[in-house]
């Protein structure tokens, strides 16, 4: 399935530092399922990674569940193609479909690392970027920050690609706590991400056990909490390579 880009763009939060070639350890493909709140309504998220020839393929999609499908209607499902080198997460394509925000917005975007260039379209919009360094969709950005706690530590800059255009992320470690989520209980640690020009601030509780994948997801508009994620099903897949046409 490839839906109409990510690697700056993952679940931002989603953001490099050069890898140890000699201890450096992969992403572990998985399928997930976290339970939604969004101010008061209720809602799915469903996460999956997968490996293909070129590297990796991530999908997600967040629905209404309950009360919120009477008044909210659609999705918003994303995909990412990228690759990992000794220097991160390289991201390839990014795709989005949103049809449950008022302003649905279905986005495809193409990485061309030799040109240096991102390519693609938003509502058939067309549109062109010139890269100068690493840059990350909204989904790939997140794998690149669990990629980086299984090697190392997060960085504290990295790039988004933002819709038409690139914005510095920064990124801090807030330290560890224990969390209880409905599908267990865990020690994570905290990386929190926004853009210096934001209200909006994202922090992911990653866990080691789960190779840094997030078992809850946070976001804060204004000080306020506005979304929260938590874990209720995860699965690893097998690492078996399936063939995806770029």
């Amino acid at each position: 399935m490839r839906p109409t880009k990510v690697v700056k763009a993952i679940m931002m939060v989603f953001l490099l530092s050069p890898l140890s070639a000699m201890a450096a350890q992969s992403l572990t493909p998985y399928k997930a399922e976290y339970k939604v709140k969004i101010m008061v309504l209720s809602g799915k998220l469903i996460t999956e990674v997968r490996q293909t020839e070129n590297g990796y393929m991530a999908h997600s999609v967040v629905q209404p569940s309950g009360l919120a499908r009477l008044f909210l209607g659609g999705n918003i499902e994303e995909s990412a193609w990228f690759g990992t080198s000794d220097a991160g997460v390289i991201p390839d394509r990014y795709s989005s479909v949103d049809t449950l925000s008022s302003d649905k917005k279905v986005m495809d975007f193409q990485f061309d690392w030799d040109r240096n260039e991102v390519t693609g379209t938003i509502n058939d919009e067309e549109h062109r970027i010139e890269l100068d360094g690493l840059v990350h969709d909204r989904v790939s950005i997140q794998y690149e920050l669990m990629l980086d706690l299984l090697n190392n530590e997060p960085e504290q800059n990295y790039t988004l690609l933002n819709k038409d255009e690139l914005r510095p992320i920064m990124v801090t470690n807030i330290g560890t706590k224990t969390l209880k989520v409905p599908f267990g209980k865990f020690e994570a640690v905290g990386i929190q991400h926004s853009t210096a020009d934001s209200s909006r601030l994202t922090t992911l509780w990653c866990v080691e056990e789960l190779g840094y994948l997030p078992v809850m997801i946070e976001q804060f508009r204004d000080g306020k909490l506005r979304v929260r994620a938590r874990l209720k099903h995860y699965a690893p897949i097998a690492r078996t390579v399936e063939t995806a046409a770029n």
